[in-house]
């Protein structure tokens, strides 16, 4: 699998979190068919985020089950001596915390140099200054609309004027500017009108029918 193309058409990104971790290989697939454009692995240390996910073993795992792009959010500090082993399993995105580390132009960087996508994600706390001098070194932007950490949590209606001012600050750059957190068609719905064009779901994907929850996600941010 290649880096994905940039495009400002949304996309639905269904993350693993909420799937069924007993047949993980079979829930990729099972998503893809239903209409997922990439697929988001949550990888937690139980230190930066109070949770522990998955690593570099279960993304070369999945890698082989997946025809779309691997979207791999590292909520883990510190997460440079971690990005070749990421990037190596097959990672197309990879997504550093502005918070979890000391010099993120450097991090970055390091992740372009890998031959990834390079993403920042941003806590609810963190003002959208946070990427300001590193937007030309993203591929994309994540507002945490949730504190990281656990699927189900409610999407918090404060962030939308943070994606608005980073929509402003992206202005014409090929960036995509995600979403993450209490997404359902009624938020994502919020999100896009506030200038989101990707838009990361768990409960409300890997609830019930994959495929029609897809897409009321799609006609939400349509």
């Amino acid at each position: 699998m290649t880096a994905p193309a940039f495009s400002r058409a949304p996309k639905v990104i269904p993350s693993i979190l909420s799937a069924d971790f007993a047949r993980l290989g079979e829930e990729v697939e099972a998503v893809e068919a239903a209409g997922a454009d990439w697929v988001q692995i949550d990888v937690m240390d139980g230190h930066f985020v109070p949770n522990i996910t998955v690593g570099p073993d279960v993304v070369a795992a999945l890698r082989s089950h997946a025809r779309t792009a691997l979207d791999v959010h590292l909520m883990i500090t510190p997460a440079d001596p971690f990005l070749e082993a990421f990037a190596q399993a097959g990672a197309d995105i990879l997504t550093v915390h502005a918070e979890a580390g000391p010099h993120l132009d450097r991090s970055l960087s390091r992740i372009r140099d890998l031959g990834v996508r390079a993403g920042v994600a941003l806590n609810p706390a963190t003002p959208p200054a946070a990427v300001e001098y590193v937007l030309d070194k993203c591929d994309l932007v994540l507002v945490m609309t949730v504190n990281p950490g656990f699927g189900g949590q409610a999407f918090l209606s404060s962030m939308l004027p943070k994606i608005r001012r980073l929509r402003e600050m992206i202005a014409e750059r090929p960036v995509w500017l995600q979403v993450d957190g209490g997404i359902a068609p009624d938020t994502a719905r919020a999100c896009r009108e506030a200038g989101a064009d990707a838009f990361v779901a768990g409960s409300s994907v890997f609830k019930g029918d994959y495929a029609a929850n897809i897409a009321a996600l799609r006609a939400a941010c349509a």
